[in-house]
């Protein structure tokens, strides 16, 4: 059993680390698992992501800096749109976005969904069709909604009655006409972390299934001269592995269909399973192949609709962060080493790196854990317990909480940390006025600027005092 420590959860059992970490035989080595598919150590031990060395790639951009790799990103989203054949596969731009990326998701066959204005911004000046954009949001506002419904929006997924009463005015006053989803909660705990989980009842998104809210938002969009109601959204949270919450979610969603089509005489045709699906961050996660989550999802539904005597709805998956998320390598230079004392006799080695909290937020947000080596050579130094850290001015600022590093690394090397594509840029502040890093596609030795890294120049140019 744990220990916590007065001082807090990031001081308990200290030198010991979690309970699945152990010393690897071969700290030069890469587990599969945790990386996107082209990287590899090169002749000189160093990383190779793309063809591009993460030592040549941290001389051209500087450091802390994203590199994407483009060729493991289409490989993903291929093999989700084609598990998934028939369904609608969307891109998760809160994951991460910006105009290559909905450009490459699209030409891989993809729809699209997102969250905000900002994020439709850049996924319509990218050129996206609009038609296959799904927009999401509690609290949408009038002017978000307002561009929605110009461009002509696929699918607005509605979350409350205000939102509907928005969209109903606008529609009357300029002859629009709403697509929309409504999205319910099914009341399923998802085995993630509370900030994650969003289908229990005592959270911000969804109509409650359970006292009824759902159905009346249902009626209430199908009974509206101005909305035309596509059907039914859900999401029990974010880095799911065990798709047995699913089951429940179907079930429950399933049934207020049903429910829907005995009361109106009229079928929702699509049902939207949400997704959210885990990726591998350390050894010990073990995602489902878009292969084994595609099989058991369609059996889910297909066996609760043989059980309610109807025909499977269309069926829409929002992977999540399991398209962008393996991608990408976050590549940092150490700054310096420090070694504490700590009570009997353990000790911990601080790594301190030249990025932080603002440019990966998730480890002191919600505890997230990741993985990390010594990426510019190859070491034959025993391997030690060591934590890596921000510069930032808190103690929580903790990129990786526990991992074994040579005990020869030092100020000057590079660290990277794979999974670092998903909510990783997007997260991203400009905390300590720190400048977020810039992210770079890698394919075939060619390094691609996506978001350029931020300059003094432009933090300034904010600051009109």
């Amino acid at each position: 059993m744990a220990h916590i420590h007065v001082a807090g959860e990031i001081h308990a059992d200290a030198g010991a680390g979690p309970q699945w970490l152990s010393a690897p035989e071969d700290l030069n080595a890469l587990d599969p698992g945790l990386w996107s598919r082209t990287v590899h150590r090169g002749d000189d031990g160093a990383l190779v992501t793309g063809g591009v060395s993460v030592v040549r790639a941290a001389e051209e951009l500087g450091t802390p800096v994203y590199l994407l790799d483009e060729e493991d990103f289409r490989a993903r989203a291929r093999a989700f749109r084609a598990e998934f054949d028939g369904w609608r596969v969307f891109y998760a731009g809160k994951a991460f976005l910006c105009r290559r990326i909905v450009r490459w998701a699209m030409e891989e066959g993809l729809w699209l969904d997102v969250c905000s204005g900002g994020e439709l911004a850049v996924a319509l000046d990218a050129g996206a069709d609009p038609a296959h954009i799904g927009f999401h949001g509690n609290n949408k506002t009038v002017e978000e909604l307002a561009t929605a419904l110009e461009h002509g929006v696929g699918r607005i997924i509605v979350d409350s009655l205000d939102e509907i009463a928005r969209i109903e005015t606008l529609c009357a006053e300029h002859d629009w006409r709403a697509h929309v989803m409504v999205r319910v909660n099914p009341g399923v705990e998802a085995h993630t972390h509370e900030y994650i989980a969003t289908a229990h009842e005592d959270q911000k998104f969804g109509f409650s299934i359970a006292n009824g809210q759902a159905m009346v938002a249902l009626v209430r969009c199908f009974y509206s001269p101005h909305l035309e109601l596509l059907g039914v959204h859900n999401h029990i949270g974010s880095q799911i592995f065990d798709t047995s919450g699913f089951e429940v979610a179907v079930r429950r969603t399933m049934k207020l269909m049903q429910q829907f089509t005995d009361a109106t005489g009229t079928r929702l045709e699509e049902f939207d399973l949400g997704g959210g699906f885990g990726i591998a961050y350390t050894s010990a996660d073990s995602p489902s192949s878009p292969a084994s989550l595609a099989e058991e999802l369609s059996g889910v539904v297909a066996h609760e609709a043989r059980a309610f005597g109807v025909e499977p709805p269309r069926l829409s998956i929002e992977p999540g962060r399991a398209v962008v998320g393996p991608t990408t390598l976050a590549l940092y230079t150490v700054g310096t080493i420090k070694t504490v004392d700590l009570d009997a006799g353990a000790q911990r080695v601080y790594v301190s790196v030249d990025g932080g909290m603002s440019d990966n937020i998730r480890p002191a947000l919600y505890a997230a854990e990741y993985s990390a080596v010594l990426a510019n050579r190859t070491s034959s130094a025993p391997p030690v317990l060591c934590r890596v850290v921000g510069k930032h001015c808190e103690a929580g600022d903790i990129l990786v909480r526990d991992v074994f590093l040579p005990a020869d690394i030092a100020p000057g090397d590079l660290v990277a940390v794979p999974g670092s594509g998903a909510y990783s840029r997007e997260m991203a502040s400009n905390y300590n006025h720190a400048l977020r890093p810039g992210v770079v596609a890698v394919r075939d030795g060619e390094l691609t600027t996506l978001i350029r890294r931020e300059t003094l120049a432009d933090l300034m140019s904010l600051d009109v005092g």
